[in-house]
């Protein structure tokens, strides 16, 4: 070999061979079946409606987001096992003895989809310009804020950036999950000084000109129809044979609104794999054994929104805010929803009982589900006959004091597949011990508004689990934004307001309040265990059931990842080949 032939395929070689920022991906997933892949292919999955933009902060919206898991990324990452937090961008940190410096190292090597290095300039421009601005939608200071200030994010040097908090956050790691976005392409406008301008920025219509440095990239965007991504020839991961992912060459979002025609699609072999509810279980499994080529697969949620029952303590009428506010009315409340026949009847037995406030996957969760009692209806009625709510006039509905019909209205989301029925099952059930339930649907896209506003009497709800419970800090702390049943409990400033709490909601505020600086994982387990036992026995709000994540997947789809489900920032689409 003379040595102009050596010197190219040394080159040759150089070029083939992962960057030094290559991370090695799958090989302690054999767990999850996972195996090395073939390369190629074009994997198709729907998505339920057309996003709003292709800017991640620039909307509040989980179909931008479900694409952009595949673009952007983050310093930390989960481990699709284990769902631990591990290296992501950041291939390092250190923290300080007190908890409130931390040092990430980031990751030399990477490239941005139009070739242009990574560095701890994008890191820092992103947190400070973007991620913690306040006149961005999408902003992360809630998240990013400890001890009433955001996290101060510092360049050290060209790989290393630092962050300060004000106070320790045994929870810091959760939020920094949050995606990096380019420098060089978000400075021009300067988002501290042009939010508005910012916002603009990677609009549906300029789809071809988002980058990232995740697996894949923008290829293209038809309105209303589809979204096409390609692989991303400089990717930094591997599989554990060397060989660059992702394995797909092409991934194909297919636009289709409604969940029906997602299955009719799958059936016909469109899609590749389909999210399913519990409505479209049994039709799917019955398929699945008599031959058809795919696989329904069903995973505990460790996200997921389980459904609850909330009594406004600040109804408009006296009467009833003081019988939401009184404990044994929620007691009776939580004897009077059959969640047996919710998970039977609703979700078709895929559903399991709920944790309070915190998902029984969570490390966090402690078995409080004996608190949730047996569906008992004449148990139901004597704790109303304590509280004097008797049928007084005999017309087969109990009475308030003074006289009025013991009735009220049950906001819920029309449409859901799951709120309707389950509205219609408490109705029903309420009926038959004197209790008069007026349904009033609305959009789902307005019932949080309508929460916070107090335009509602009782209200059937969902929000999201999260793996840390302090990273719903702003749904379970009295005198939180969401803490929507008990709106007089936050001041006009925002502030919490001790005077109109009872005890037990004091005691939440401050275990959540001690949960953002104690860092040792034991005590934070303690506090938050404190809590469950606390939500349990005064219900706050009335959980119903957990549903599970269900999902059908075509046979030839190799390495698809559903322990557990569809989750945020969680991309198992790098991994996934074509059989």
């Amino acid at each position: 070999m003379t040595s102009r032939t050596a010197l190219l395929a040394l080159s040759l070689a150089l070029l083939s061979a992962p960057a030094l920022a290559a991370k090695t991906m799958g090989g302690d997933l054999g767990s999850l079946g996972v195996v090395p892949g073939k390369v190629g292919g074009t994997y198709t999955l729907p998505l339920s409606d057309s996003p709003q933009t292709f800017n991640y902060y620039g909307a509040i919206d989980n179909n931008t987001y479900t694409v952009l898991n595949n673009v952007l990324e983050s310093l930390v990452e989960y481990n699709l096992a284990t769902y631990k937090l591990e290296p992501g961008l950041a291939e390092s940190w250190t923290t300080s003895k007190d908890g409130k410096v931390w040092t990430f190292k980031i990751r030399k090597g990477v490239k941005w989809h139009d070739g242009v290095p990574f560095s701890a300039d994008d890191v820092v421009f992103s947190y400070n310009n973007i991620i913690l601005n306040p006149g961005v939608r999408a902003n992360q200071i809630p998240n990013l804020s400890f001890g009433g200030e955001p996290v101060k994010v510092e360049k050290v040097d060209a790989s290393t950036v630092r962050m300060t908090l004000k106070q320790a956050a045994g929870a810091f790691t959760q939020p920094l999950r949050t995606f990096i976005l380019p420098k060089h392409v978000f400075e021009k406008i300067d988002p501290l000084k042009n939010p508005a301008d910012y916002m603009k920025m990677w609009g549906t219509d300029k789809a071809t000109e988002v980058i990232g440095t995740g697996p894949f990239k923008f290829a293209g965007y038809v309105a209303g129809q589809k979204i096409s991504l390609v692989k991303n020839p400089d990717y930094w991961k591997v599989d554990a044979k060397g060989t660059r992912l992702p394995y797909l060459n092409r991934l194909e979002y297919l636009i289709i609104r409604d969940p029906q025609a997602q299955v009719a699609q799958f059936l016909a072999g469109n899609l590749d794999q389909v999210n399913i509810t519990g409505a479209q279980f049994p039709d799917l499994k019955q398929k699945e054994v008599a031959g058809a080529p795919f696989k329904v697969v069903r995973s505990k949620a460790l996200f997921g929104s389980p459904p609850h029952i909330a009594f406004n303590f600040d109804a408009k009428d006296p009467a009833l805010a003081k019988v939401f506010r009184d404990l044994r009315f929620r007691q009776a409340m939580q004897f009077a929803v059959n969640r047996q026949r919710i998970i039977d009847d609703v979700f078709n037995t895929v559903a399991t009982l709920p944790g309070h406030g915190v998902a029984p996957i969570s490390e966090f969760y402690v078995n409080t589900r004996g608190a949730l009692g047996k569906f008992d209806l004449k148990a139901a009625g004597q704790k109303l006959d304590l509280l004097g709510l008797k049928d007084t006039d005999r017309d087969g509905i109990r009475n308030l004091p003074g006289g009025k019909n013991l009735e009220f209205d049950l906001t819920y989301a029309t449409d859901s597949t799951v709120y309707p029925p389950i509205a219609t099952i408490f109705q029903n059930d309420l009926k038959s011990i004197g209790v008069k339930v007026n349904l009033k649907g609305l959009l789902v896209a307005n019932m949080l508004a309508t929460g916070q506003a107090g335009n509602y009497e009782a209200m059937l709800y969902a929000f999201g689990d999260q793996p840390d419970p302090q990273l719903r800090r702003e749904i379970w702390q009295p005198g939180q934004a969401l803490n929507y049943w008990h709106m007089s409990a936050r001041g006009e400033d925002g502030k919490p307001v001790f005077a109109n709490m009872q005890p037990w909601e004091k005691r939440i505020w401050d275990i959540f309040d001690q949960g953002a600086t104690v860092v040792d994982p034991i005590k934070r387990r303690a506090l938050y265990g404190e809590w469950q036992a606390l939500f349990s026995k005064n219900l706050p709000v009335i959980m119903v059931a957990k549903a599970d994540n269900l999902a059908a997947v075509n046979n030839r789809v190799g390495n698809f990842i559903y322990n557990l489900g569809p989750i945020p920032t969680y991309n198992t689409n790098t991994l996934v080949y074509l059989k």
